[in-house]
């Protein structure tokens, strides 16, 4: 997976303006450095490439962009530039750009300005400020080109919503770099009969830059014959601080999840996995069967770290739940409980793993007798995600064959839930629950979703945009 993000930044300008305007080169050249330093975060590295103010360095600077194999492109104009000078440097780099429209003040004090008498000098100095004067052009010219662009338009200094839109274009950038190349293994098949959640591994990997490992469960099975009894104490241990584990918990069943989770971390770490799909019954096995029965404790763990682990071979949603990691809101995995028409919320949930960094209090565990519609038994989580602002999160397939980006934003509210040892929330939505249910349904979803702590629809209409992807928000 990408460690960093990547990002391109020039400024443009014209090299006729130089011998006329004394000291606007370096003006303009000290705008593009505000913004460097605006722009630079942990994990992430600026190139900068300063002023592009002619086509010949327009073509140098496309080549050296893809020489850097820059993730996202900011273009700051910092005064009247040709198009020509701007085209040739996002043809060859071939990735998104977005244009910043940054005047270096909120208004030209136009009494200063009257009063220095030299027109020459008044020239520069309106050149200085003449930032939205090629926008049209630029715009114009990517149009026509097909290049993909997204503008900001405010002030270099004091706009705090400027900046903030930045951020988010930058989080936005690094969760697609995130995405490409991440590894995500699917161990075992799709659980028959639901062919909802079925899905086309290819147009994954075309699309967010996926690479797959198809995984046996027989390797996991094998990893847990290799797991020492003091491997299995120690993680026994991490239960116990992890969890909230319940007193009728067996401690046979403990054994065994610690055991798996062990060997899971190692399969992990072998295939080198950033997320996880699974599902297989196991029957007339044993050894498989015990394997998939004892999973739910390692998986919740893997994904509360930043390894999302989705059942039922959800490759979709595990996609999504991704998504959400990288922003840095969670994703658990989750489907429709009931409704509760009273208090209008809908209960959402899921049995298997949850995304135990972002409980609502430690979570429990508890001891199942039977996993409902799957083989086995054994000890499962129980939790309800972080009171406060949610957002779920469908990848989906729309008409005509490519996948669009479904999201909603609502409220975890304290209440009674549901006390069946899975994961278990109660959410509001501002339109409504019934409203929120018939629109989401309307687009098709499958039965699966990913839900994440805080308001991020903003940042997933960003990452739509890079991708080249439709973003519906039904809420």
């Amino acid at each position: 997976m990408n460690s960093s993000l990547k990002v391109g930044l020039f400024g443009i300008g014209l090299d006729a303006y130089w011998p006329q305007f004394a000291g606007l080169k370096e003006r303009l050249e000290g705008y593009v450095a505000r913004v460097a330093q605006r722009l630079a975060r942990p994990g992430v590295e600026v190139v900068n490439l300063g002023l592009v103010d002619n086509p010949e360095r327009a073509y140098a600077a496309g080549r050296e962009f893809r020489q850097a194999d820059v993730d996202v492109i900011f273009l700051h104009v910092t005064t009247y530039a040709l198009s020509s000078t701007v085209l040739p440097v996002v043809l060859r780099a071939k990735v998104p750009v977005i244009i910043l429209n940054l005047q270096p003040v909120a208004a030209i004090d136009y009494a200063s300005f009257n009063r220095l008498g030299d027109r020459t000098r008044m020239t520069g100095e309106w050149l200085a400020h003449c930032n939205a004067c090629p926008v049209p052009e630029i715009a114009n010219v990517f149009q026509r080109a097909g290049v993909r662009f997204h503008q900001i338009t405010g002030v270099l200094d004091d706009d705090p919503a400027c900046w903030r839109e930045v951020d988010a274009w930058i989080e936005a950038a690094r969760v697609a770099a995130g995405m490409y190349g991440n590894r995500l293994g699917l161990m075992g098949h799709t659980y028959g009969g639901m062919l909802d959640i079925q899905s086309d591994a290819t147009l994954q990997g075309v699309t967010f830059g996926t690479h797959i490992e198809h995984l046996e469960v027989d390797e996991l099975t094998a990893r847990r014959r290799e797991v020492t009894k003091a491997a299995v104490r120690a993680r026994l241990a991490e239960f116990q601080k992890v969890f909230d584990i319940q007193r009728d918990c067996p401690a046979e069943d403990l054994a065994e999840a610690a055991r798996t989770s062990v060997a899971l971390d190692r399969l992990v770490a072998d295939y080198r996995l950033g997320s996880l799909a699974y599902f297989y019954k196991g029957t007339g096995v044993p050894e498989n069967e015990a394997t998939i029965a004892s999973i739910i404790l390692g998986t919740s763990l893997l994904t509360g770290r930043g390894v999302p682990v989705a059942g039922e071979y959800e490759v979709k949603n595990v996609q999504a739940m991704k998504i959400m990691d990288l922003f840095g809101a969670g994703g658990s995995f989750t489907e429709y409980y009931a409704m509760d028409f009273q208090d209008d919320v809908v209960l959402m949930g899921h049995d298997g793993p949850g995304h135990i960094a972002i409980a609502q209090g430690k979570t429990k565990v508890r001891p199942l007798k039977v996993y409902h519609g799957k083989v086995g038994r054994g000890v499962s989580v129980e939790m309800a995600v972080k009171h406060g602002p949610v957002t779920l999160l469908s990848v989906i397939e729309a008409p005509g064959g490519k996948l669009a980006l479904l999201c909603a934003e609502a409220e975890s509210v304290p209440g009674p839930i549901l006390e069946i040892g899975n994961t278990n929330s109660r959410y509001r939505f501002a339109c409504g629950a019934r409203d929120f249910v018939n629109r989401w349904n309307s687009h098709g979803p499958a039965h699966h979703c990913a839900v994440g702590v805080g308001h991020v629809s903003a940042k997933i209409d960003k990452l739509g945009a890079l991708l080249g992807l439709e973003v519906v928000r039904v809420c």
